[in-house]
């Protein structure tokens, strides 16, 4: 069961997805303190006795990473600079909260890549259309080419984004798989160890009784010949007394 301090910090981390979504302006302030608030509360959780398990914590330490990157990336003056240094951030990989569908860090990377492209390409767009104000007619179809090429780049790397998704589902299931052959061999490996225990016991049983009927035959032949020396003897002296020696 999560602890009071985690639950605090599910709905603020939450709460910072939800701002982090909409667009916001220069004078916008309170996601960069909410973010400072749950760099904080993250410290304690991990010191707390009750903490989550190290997956949970590990996709919490992602979540914020995220958000902090994201908004050392609006800080940024060029929209070039933002959308690179968008590329490089790591977003969460599961819901916040449990009426989530998707990871909310995901969308908002999506969107803020999409923001990030726009505004490239506004700027550049910008930067040629007012050059190209009275420019001959060609100059113009250069732009709408730009425009295009722009587009076309987009296009790519939405692509390559839904090519990563497939194959990362594929190496889940691919791992998944691994796993169920690993476990079926493992059940297989403690079937024969319990098999090759149950034989162990049997063979010990089975020398037991052996020794101990070999320990019978031996007792028997012992008496058998101490039997036979006792009549040896008795005959001679039997022998010698009937039969007494000649003078």
């Amino acid at each position: 069961m999560a602890s009071r301090l985690e639950i605090n910090f599910i709905r603020l981390l939450s709460r910072c997805e939800s701002i982090a979504s909409e667009k916001r302006g220069e004078t916008e302030w309170r996601l960069e303190k909410y973010v400072g608030a749950l760099e904080e509360m993250l410290v304690a959780l991990k010191k707390n006795p009750s903490k989550p398990t190290p997956e949970i914590l590990t996709e919490y330490i992602k979540k914020v990473d995220f958000l902090k990157g994201l908004l050392e990336a609006e800080k940024l003056s060029s929209p070039t600079e933002k959308a690179l240094a968008n590329q490089f951030l790591a977003p969460g990989r599961t819901p916040t909260v449990a009426n989530e569908r998707n990871s909310a860090t995901k969308m908002v990377h999506m969107q803020t890549k999409a923001r990030c492209t726009g505004e490239m390409r506004d700027e550049l767009l910008g930067t040629v259309r007012c050059g190209s104000q009275g420019l001959p007619l060609d100059e113009r179809q250069s732009a709408a080419e730009l425009d295009a090429v722009l587009q076309h780049h987009h296009n790519l790397q939405e692509k390559l984004a839904e090519d990563m998704l497939n194959l990362a589902r594929n190496l889940k299931n691919n791992s998944l798989a691994a796993q169920s052959i690993i476990k079926q061999d493992n059940q297989t490996l403690s079937q024969s160890m319990r098999q090759a225990d149950l034989n162990f016991e049997k063979l010990k049983t089975e020398s037991e009784r052996l020794e101990q009927h070999t320990k019978k035959s031996v007792n028997w032949l012992l008496w058998i010949m101490l039997i036979l020396v006792s009549f040896t003897f008795i005959s001679m002296i039997l022998f010698i007394r009937i039969f007494p020696r000649l003078r």
